[in-house]
């Protein structure tokens, strides 16, 4: 019987990870309006029924992505983290990754842009099993705090302004006019708000 359940379980794991793909896929060929959940199931080779039985809607499968980038950015935090490495190095970091995953991406964009911070709010937790929200500007915020307990980030401003302004440099990527790609906009404003918050007398 478990192994029964056990077999189960994994087809519902690989029928779950082959409409996610499916989904990747059909969003950066036609765009997450023009896709369809019919254009998704067709491309996961599944009956269109069976993407309710894991998603309500193709809103939430870009939650779902949006969900993963994060994951993707608090995990080689985290690695930075335990290696001790400075804030402004993990802050760096996670606009890189966070830029990359965007750029190759770009029907998560105007979610990322548009998405309050939610992640702390009941409604948010209650549902975190299935519809993970944004949790970027908390994950900076934690580093800002420790970065100004250490000595290495300005303490003049609070962390969750400063934490809205990485999340900002992306929108004025997006919309810039600059003959430069979005990762390397991003880099450039990324370097000049480093430079802008590391304390006088931090680590260089």
């Amino acid at each position: 019987m478990e192994e029964k359940m056990g077999r189960r379980e994994r087809k519902k794991l690989l029928s779950r990870k082959a409409i996610l793909d499916a989904a990747v896929t059909q969003f950066s060929q036609k765009g997450f309006r023009e896709t369809s959940v019919a254009d998704i199931m067709n491309a996961a080779d599944l009956g269109i029924g069976t993407f309710y039985n894991y998603f309500q809607s193709k809103e939430e499968i870009l939650m779902q992505l949006l969900g993963r980038m994060v994951a993707e950015v608090a995990d080689a935090l985290a690695e930075l983290r335990a290696a001790r490495r400075p804030a402004c190095e993990q802050l760096e970091a996670g606009c890189r990754i966070t830029a990359k995953f965007l750029d190759e991406n770009r029907y998560v964009l105007p979610l990322f842009l548009s998405a309050a911070d939610k992640s702390g709010m009941p409604e948010a937790q209650a549902h975190k099993e299935t519809m993970p929200t944004p949790g970027f500007k908390p994950v900076f915020e934690r580093i800002l705090r420790e970065g100004q307990a250490s000595g290495e980030v300005r303490q003049d401003m609070p962390p969750e302004l400063i934490a809205e302004m990485f999340h900002a440099i992306y929108q004025a990527a997006a919309f810039s006019k600059l003959n430069v790609s979005f990762q390397e906009n991003v880099a450039m404003k990324t370097r000049l708000l480093l430079d802008g918050i590391k304390a006088e007398n931090g680590p260089k």
